[in-house]
This record gives structure tokens, sequence and C-alpha cells, in this order.
């Protein structure tokens, strides 16, 4: 039985939608094709017919990820839209919500960034190219703010800000929950919010 490229296109994206959970989860060297198309309902045996290799599956459940993630910033996203909204609010949303111990415990549906900082150098060219992109999206979302509400240097400021949310959270699932992680998240948490006035 042949069926049309749309169905061909809701098997990839299932596909995808999979691979980035378990990426998030596992991480690229544990990731396993089979329980990727397990997850998505599908047959080990129709990979092929998505992806070239696991490689490939990795660089494209990467874009997924970061675009699954972005989705969870629309607040921030419609505030930064706006040019005559107030995106301080929007930006604390974000902050407490990436700084959260919900983020910290579900990593198969927060940032790729802390869950993979880590595998990424063993990664390939075109994973690594993948996450370069994902990072520079969100420093980009974040620079795009610190304008918005008249920072000096948002480049500069955008890239620090990246490099303590990441950072924190990765520290945390690090400890897993309890104490020392949840001040992790709330000490980096309230640090941005004081060094920005928010």
């Amino acid at each position: 039985m042949r069926y049309g490229p749309d169905r061909k296109a809701q098997s990839r994206a299932k596909i995808l939608h999979a691979a980035a959970q378990e990426l998030r989860a596992k991480g690229p060297d544990r990731l396993g094709v089979a329980d990727v198309m397990r997850r998505s309902g599908l047959t080990h045996g129709g990979f092929y017919a998505h992806f070239a290799s696991k490689d490939a599956l990795v660089a494209e459940a990467l874009e997924t990820m970061f675009a699954e993630a972005a989705a969870g910033s629309g607040r921030l996203d419609a505030a930064l839209a706006d040019p005559q909204a107030d995106v301080r609010p929007a930006f604390r949303g974000f902050l407490a919500a990436y700084l959260s111990a919900a983020h910290r415990d579900g990593p198969q549906l927060g940032c790729p960034l802390p869950a993979l900082a880590g595998d990424v150098p063993r990664a390939d060219e075109a994973a690594r190219g993948k996450f370069a992109w994902g990072l520079a999206r969100t420093g980009q979302r974040i620079a795009a703010t610190l304008r918005r509400i008249g920072h000096r240097d948002p480049e500069a400021s955008a890239r620090a800000v990246t490099a303590q949310i990441v950072g924190a959270v990765a520290l945390a699932r690090a400890l897993g929950p309890g104490a020392e992680s949840d001040a992790i998240l709330n000490d980096a948490l309230e640090a941005l919010l004081e060094r920005f006035a928010l």
C-alpha cells in the first residue's frame, strides 16, 4: 500500500519529536534508533526511508529540540514583537521558568543547551553546527530583550546570561533535586533579576 507525501511528513515529524525527547533524556551516545522508532509508533525498518544515518537523525532532532524549546518562550517572543510592550515581565517569566525545579527535573521537555552541552563536543560536525545555531538563537532572543530594556552591551551580556542560566541548570541537574540544587537555581535567578532590575 502506498501512502501520500503528507503521511511521510507526519511520520518524519513523529520520529523527530521522539528523537528530541530521547536526546534530552539520554544524549546522542545512548540514543537508540530502535527506541526512537518504537516511541514514534513506527517500525525500525522504516527508519532509513527518512534518514540516512543515526548522525543525520541527531542533527535534525537538535533543530526540532530548539524549535520546541522556542515554543515555550512564546510570551517573551510576543512581547518582543510588540514595539510598545514592556518586555521586563516577560523576561522575568522566561528566567523564572528556565531556572525552575520543573525545568531541572524535566530534561526531556526542556532546553537542549544544558541537556547536551557535555555531549555535543563528541558529536559530528552537523550536530555541532545545529547546537551552535540553537545557542545563537537563544542568545539573540536574550540580546533583543536586553536591547529593549536599554542595556548598554546587550550582545556581551546575553552571552553571559546564557552561560549563567545554562550552567545553573546543568549543575542543578548534576546534583539532582534537593536543597543545594534548589539554591543554585534560586541564587542564579535572584542575581539576574537584581542585575537587570526585573
